[in-house]
């Protein structure tokens, strides 16, 4: 009966339309502090609900004191990996939370880091392993996020690579796949191709412009990605809910970037 839980959890971070996702991760508090847009969590939550997110994702501390914001409803993802950027290793990610926590909480999705070509490779690979078992014992979804950094790693966003790692988490069972966008639609096309479960396009970096932001954001829709899961290009713009709605748009309702900026204005 595990598939009917994970059904009736992936329909509270889908929209019920496109059976895509617009996620917004809240999780940098812990690798790389407070930063701007994340001061006051609650606030940045409700901002992103009003602009039409189908979830959130926390740490497990501020899911307490950030979920729901200030009253609205929106999906509820439990990250279960941390690391920081102050630590001899900040790829080395490590489990800090489990499934069962997650499900008291009454999460709709769980979340694990993965840093492929690091030096703790192996072991991180394992904790997926272990995860995706719990997760398919108690119907609850897994997004991994599946990322290639490590010292022999020379391009980040290369398609073969991207198109390696989103792999290696579809393989381990993982049933949403969180990666770098490579740039163009053909070659994330290819990404999407060769990954069996749904693909959605990570934010990184703030980008120069939401023109090209957004550019990203439809590229990776054309080339068939599920949705999106970005967060400091959405918790730390001017104004968080039009940035929100604008994600929606192109997402959701196959929006163009120029009416997408339209709705930004």
């Amino acid at each position: 009966m595990s598939e009917i839980g994970k059904k009736i959890r992936l329909e509270r971070i889908m929209d019920r339309d496109s059976r895509n996702m617009v996620i917004i991760p809240m999780d940098h508090g812990i690798s790389i502090g407070p930063v701007k847009g994340l001061v006051n969590l609650p606030e940045m939550v409700n901002l992103v609900a009003e602009g039409g997110a189908n979830a959130v994702l926390l740490q497990k501390g501020m899911a307490k004191h950030g979920h729901r914001g200030y009253g609205r409803d929106i999906g509820l993802i439990i990250h279960m990996s941390a690391s920081t950027s102050l630590a001899p290793d900040p790829n080395d990610k490590v489990a800090v939370c489990n499934v069962e926590e997650a499900i008291r909480m009454g999460a709709d999705a769980v979340s694990v880091h993965i840093n492929i070509g690091s030096e703790t490779e192996a072991s991180q690979l394992e904790k997926l392993g272990a995860v995706a078992e719990s997760c398919e014992f108690w119907g609850m979804p897994l997004i991994a996020m599946m990322y290639p950094r490590g010292k022999d790693i020379k391009n980040q966003n290369a398609a073969e690579v991207v198109a390696h790692v989103a792999r290696v988490g579809a393989e381990l069972g993982a049933d949403i796949i969180k990666t770098n966008y490579t740039g163009d639609v053909d070659s994330f096309r290819d990404v999407v191709r060769g990954c069996p479960v749904p693909v959605v396009m990570a934010g990184g970096p703030k980008t120069n412009s939401d023109e090209e932001f957004l550019a990203m954001v439809r590229g990776a829709i054309e080339a068939g990605g599920r949705g999106v899961a970005i967060g400091r290009n959405v918790f730390q713009h001017d104004n968080p809910t039009a940035m929100t709605r604008a994600l929606t748009l192109v997402v959701h309702r196959n929006a163009s970037v120029e009416e997408a900026m339209e709705a930004l204005k």
